[in-house]
């Protein structure tokens, strides 16, 4: 007993030991594409960052410069600038290493979904890069050389403006992906455009504290973020209304389309000489369950539409005279007809039951008397039962 444990044990183990592979299978990969694009442009590391300073030395007097305060800083700066342009360069193949990781445990309409959402997001953030570097950039230093004192000499530590420009590229990138979240946000019900549009004022407010904590202490960075994060939310919101899903039927749909295999028939392994799997016991169905099916498909091209209460009351009092008239013009008929009015009127007394059972709370014997109606009544009778079935499903 103690080995089959133990063996049992290491076969729940393997399919966590698989992912972890494959997961160190894709880091090893992303690493090895950083890796190649950074060996391509070691070489031209300095030039790299003559570049990336452009829009401050465009600025400076002709008689200044930049300088260097830390020995190795002169190597190490331009190293740690291209080490992270390759991770920038590189990062469409890390995404997507990391799509093709989580790709295969989500269904269908979230791959559809997913894959564009992500493709668009490393757009944006080199958007906001671009931005950042030709738009804001010249007027930030622009701004702050005018304003420095008299006597003062604006030179500039390279370590010091790598960071603050490090800063404004992931802050700009990362204020570019407001539409996405808006959409992911709405797409996944957290919540509504109509909401997002009631709380825009607080959205400016706090697009503005963004662009205060994540850029420097300057009112031109300030609105600079604020003002292009606040336009995006609002492109988010427009391109909200066409991921926003209606129902839960597309869901559990697609969702069969990934049950275990073993629950869709045999396998690629089961052969001409293996036993077949026995098909699985499908779930016993609720009374009636036929009678809901037919009148459904009958239905479907009807336009069937839900009544109101006030068309659910007409409804029932309706049946209720015609109940009364066919039992008095059934007093002298024969036996069969009798026979007739008497399950009209008790499928009309079931009703009259059922409604008496919903203001009790008792849904399970409610149910079961209106899949009797489905069965025994008429078509008004069943139009009253399938709007009271779909009332509890949707209390429930």
């Amino acid at each position: 007993m103690a080995e089959d444990g133990k063996d049992s044990g290491i076969g729940g183990e393997q399919p966590l030991v698989s992912h972890l592979l494959e997961l160190r299978d894709r880091l090893l990969r992303m690493i090895m594409a950083v890796s190649i694009v950074f060996a391509a442009l070691f070489y031209f590391s300095n030039n790299i960052y003559t570049m990336v300073a452009r829009p401050l030395m465009d600025q400076l007097p002709d008689d200044a410069s930049m300088i260097a305060t830390q020995v190795a800083a002169p190597f190490l700066i331009p190293f740690k600038l291209t080490l992270i342009v390759s991770v920038y360069l590189a990062m469409p193949v890390i995404l997507y290493q990391f799509w093709a990781f989580v790709a295969p445990g989500l269904y269908r309409h979230e791959r559809r979904l997913v894959l564009p959402l992500v493709a668009s997001s490393a757009v944006l953030f080199y958007v906001g890069m671009l931005f950042a570097y030709f738009v804001v950039f010249p007027l930030i230093f622009r701004f702050l050389t005018a304003v420095a004192p008299e006597g003062v000499a604006v030179m500039t530590d390279i370590s010091e403006y790598l960071d603050f420009v490090l800063t404004l590229f992931f802050a700009f990138g990362l204020a570019f992906e407001v539409p996405i979240a808006t959409i992911l946000l709405v797409w996944m019900g957290v919540t509504t455009r109509e909401s997002l549009v009631k709380k825009r004022p607080y959205i400016i407010v706090g697009a503005f504290c963004v662009g205060m904590l994540l850029t420097p202490p300057d009112v031109i960075s300030q609105s600079l973020l604020a003002v292009p994060m606040w336009l995006l939310f609002e492109m988010g919101i427009f391109f909200s209304r066409f991921f926003v899903r209606e129902s839960g039927d597309e869901d559990e749909d697609e969702g069969r389309e990934h049950e275990p295999r073993s629950t869709q028939g045999p396998t690629a392994g089961n052969g001409p000489g293996s036993a077949p799997r026995p098909e699985p016991t499908p779930p016993p169905r609720p009374p009636g369950h036929d009678a809901v099916a037919a009148v459904a498909a009958a239905s479907q091209g009807t336009g069937f539409r839900p009544m109101t209460e006030e068309e659910m009351d007409a409804e029932l009092d309706r049946i209720e005279e015609e109940e009364a008239a066919q039992q008095t013009a059934d007093k002298p008929t024969t036996g069969q007809s009798s026979g007739a009015g008497s399950g009209d009127a008790g499928a009309a007394a079931k009703l009259e039951r059922v409604m008496e059972l919903r203001e009790q709370g008792n849904e399970a014997p409610a149910r079961a008397l209106l899949y009797e109606v489905l069965r025994e009544g008429d078509a008004g009778q069943v139009m009253v039962a399938r709007n009271i079935l779909k009332q509890l499903d949707e209390d429930a």
